[in-house]
């Protein structure tokens, strides 16, 4: 905790949204305008003040995808100290014509058995959905 003009300023994590995006039998990774040519991830988002997680969640599908979240299931929180963030994270299987939006420059739709989760970050709620779906 540090003191600034008479002001507490409190270093707590951000919470982030992250939707493993179902839609016509993959799941949809994107890439984000900013991030280099072979780096792929899962739709995220901040929450925003007032919003529930699972209504950002169904909010960023929209806004980055133009799809509609058909439903949304809880997958896990995630830290990730690289960026303070907090990671709330869904499964989130998703209708309608895939159009992407401004942030994103591309997506891939992977079937789930191809996926491969990475060891930080969204990649350890995919890890996680994929280990619950081999077991149901």
């Amino acid at each position: 905790m540090a003191c600034v003009c008479g002001f507490v300023h409190w270093d707590n994590p951000v919470p982030v949204v992250a939707a493993i995006v179902a839609h016509e039998g993959g799941v949809i990774l994107a890439r984000n305008r900013d991030w280099p040519e072979k780096m792929f991830g899962l739709i995220t988002g901040f929450l925003e003040k007032g919003e529930t997680p699972e209504a950002a969640v169904a909010r960023e599908v929209k806004e980055e995808l133009a799809l509609e979240a058909e439903a949304t299931e809880f997958v896990g929180l995630y830290p990730f100290e690289r960026r303070n963030e907090l990671i709330i994270a869904y499964h989130v299987p998703a209708r309608g014509t895939l159009r992407l939006g401004e942030e994103l420059a591309e997506y891939r739709r992977i079937a789930p058995e191809k996926l491969r989760p990475w060891e930080f970050g969204t990649g350890l709620a995919l890890r996680d959905w994929l280990r619950r779906r081999s077991t149901a």
